[in-house]
C-alpha cells in the first residue's frame, strides 16, 4: 500500500513533532529515572509515626533514615528522597508531634525522640541504616547512633550546633510556645524566619509549601526546640563513634556549628559555603553527590 504524499503543510508537522519529541527526551530520560515517593505509617511508643520513602527496582546500598528540622517534617526532604532512593531504600520521619506522626503524651527529649526512631526501624525490619539528621534532627541522628551503635552504620549532620549559655536562654525566649492571635498576626514571624534563612534560588513558593507543617499543632510545635536547647552535643558528639560527616551550611546554626568541629572523633567537617535552607531542593544532585561519597568511602 503506497502512502500519501506529504503536504508542505504535513511535512512541518512531523519535523515540528520530531523537535518537539527531541526536546523532551531529556526530561522523559529523567522522568523515567525519577522514584516515586510514598507514603505509609509505622507502629511506635508513642502512636502512628507517619513516612515518607523512596525505594528503587534493585536496592544496591544500605537504607538511608533522614531526620528532620523543626518544627517541620519530612516533607523537607521529598526532593531528596527521589534522588537518594535511586539505589537505596531512602525513609523521611516525621518526628513525633510533627507531620503526621502522632504527639508524645508529654513534652518529650531527644532520647525519647531517637527512641521512637528506632521503633520505626525494628517496624520495618532495617537492620543497618544510615542517618542524615537536619538541625534538631542532627541530634536526634546522634543519639540514635549512640543508643543503637550495632545498627547505625554512618551519622550525617547537617548543623550540629554548640550553644552557649546566653544563647540557649535568648533561643527559649524566641523559640516559646505560640500564643495565638484571632487577626493571624501570630503567623508573621515565623513566616519572616522561614524567608529570611531561605537561600536564594528557594522561591516563596517553595517555602508556602514547607511552612504550614510548623503551624499544624501550636500547642507542641515548641517541643522540638525545647529538646534540642536541653540536649547537649559538646557531651554527646565524641560518643559517636561511627564515621561521622558535618555539613556547615550558611544558616542560622554556621557560628554555632563551627564548634562542633574540633568535638568529631572520628569524623569530617565540611563548610557549604552559599547554601542555606532549602539546598536539598535547590542542590539536590550535588547534595546527594555530598552523601553518596560519603557514605560509600572506605574505612
Amino acid at each position: 500500500m503506497s502512502h500519501p504524499k506529504l503536504t508542505r503543510r504535513s511535512t512541518l508537522g512531523v519535523a515540528m513533532a520530531g523537535a518537539v519529541a527531541a526536546l523532551l527526551k531529556p526530561f522523559q530520560a529523567r522522568a523515567a529515572d525519577a522514584v516515586n515517593v510514598r507514603r505509609g505509617y509505622a507502629k511506635a511508643r508513642f502512636g502512628q509515626m507517619h513516612y515518607r520513602i523512596a525505594q528503587p527496582a534493585n536496592v544496591t546500598e544500605p537504607p538511608l533514615l533522614c531526620l528532620h528540622s523543626s518544627p517541620n517534617s519530612g516533607r523537607i526532604y521529598e526532593t531528596f528522597l527521589g534522588e537518594m532512593g535511586k539505589d537505596r531504600v531512602a525513609i523521611a520521619v516525621d518526628t513525633p508531634g510533627f507531620g503526621d506522626s502522632d504527639a508524645p503524651p508529654s513534652v518529650p527529649d531527644i532520647a525519647d525522640y531517637a527512641h521512637a526512631m528506632g521503633d520505626v526501624l525494628d517496624a520495618m525490619g532495617l537492620e543497618a541504616v544510615d542517618l542524615i539528621g537536619y538541625h534538631t534532627g542532627s541530634m536526634i541522628g546522634a543519639e540514635l547512633a549512640i543508643q543503637r551503635p550495632a545498627q547505625v552504620r554512618r551519622v550525617i549532620m547537617i548543623a550540629a550546633p554548640v550553644f552557649t549559655q546566653s544563647e540557649l536562654a535568648e533561643l527559649r525566649a524566641h523559640f516559646a510556645p505560640v500564643q495565638l492571635t484571632a487577626d493571624g498576626s501570630h503567623l508573621v514571624p515565623p513566616w519572616t524566619e522561614h524567608v529570611r534563612w531561605a537561600m536564594p534560588g528557594w522561591t516563596l513558593d517553595h517555602v508556602a509549601t514547607q511552612f504550614p507543617d510548623a503551624l499544624r499543632r501550636p500547642a507542641v510545635s515548641w517541643w522540638g526546640h525545647n529538646a534540642a536547647f536541653t540536649y547537649s552535643l559538646a557531651d554527646k558528639l565524641p560518643s559517636v563513634r561511627q564515621p561521622l560527616l558535618v555539613l556547615n551550611p550558611e544558616d542560622d546554626l554556621y557560628t554555632q556549628t563551627r564548634r562542633a568541629k574540633s568535638l568529631i572523633s572520628n569524623g569530617r567537617f565540611k563548610e557549604l559555603p552559599g547554601w542555606g535552607h532549602g539546598f536539598l531542593d535547590i542542590h539536590t544532585q550535588q547534595a546527594a553527590d555530598i552523601v553518596r561519597d560519603f557514605l560509600s568511602a572506605e574505612g
